[in-house]
């Protein structure tokens, strides 16, 4: 597959990128808000969901991914150490809460119950991959209780 690029404008696109950082892994010192410029940035190892595993060496593909948010007026943090850079957190999904339209709330949803909420003018948002895919034997798998 080649690199991946997408961007998203209203919630139905945010929902694809959704799906394509969903059990994404990162560390607390991998996400930056950039007041001045309205922005955040935030770089992860993004799963591959949409391509097969390579059966005969029971791999995964895992590729490094940013994901940039533009027109944030503030971002807010909850349940996650943001002293503690290396802290590992995993990407369960990226939604959209409405407020005064077309202003609202994108909220990142971390394993554990982590919260990253920016608050932005729109939805205006870009993921693209950064490098060469490498094999992971692991799957994520989430228990339904």
């Amino acid at each position: 597959m080649d690199q991946l690029k997408l961007a998203a404008l209203d919630e139905e696109d945010l929902a694809v990128i959704s799906a394509h950082v969903q059990d994404a892994v990162l560390t607390v010192g991998d996400i930056r808000y950039l007041p001045r410029e309205k922005k955040a940035i935030v770089a992860m190892n993004r799963f591959v969901w949409d391509k097969a595993a390579d059966r005969r060496a029971g791999t995964h593909e895992r590729r490094r991914a940013a994901m940039a948010f533009s027109r944030v007026i503030c971002m807010r943090a909850n349940h996650v150490r943001q002293e503690a850079k290396d802290a590992v957190l995993e990407l369960l999904a990226v939604r959209f809460v409405p407020g005064e339209a077309p202003a609202g709330t994108v909220r990142l949803d971390f394993a554990g119950g982590g919260v990253i909420a920016l608050d932005v003018e729109c939805i205006e948002v870009q993921l693209a991959d950064l490098g060469a895919a490498w094999a992971t034997p692991r799957k994520p798998h989430h228990d339904l209780d």
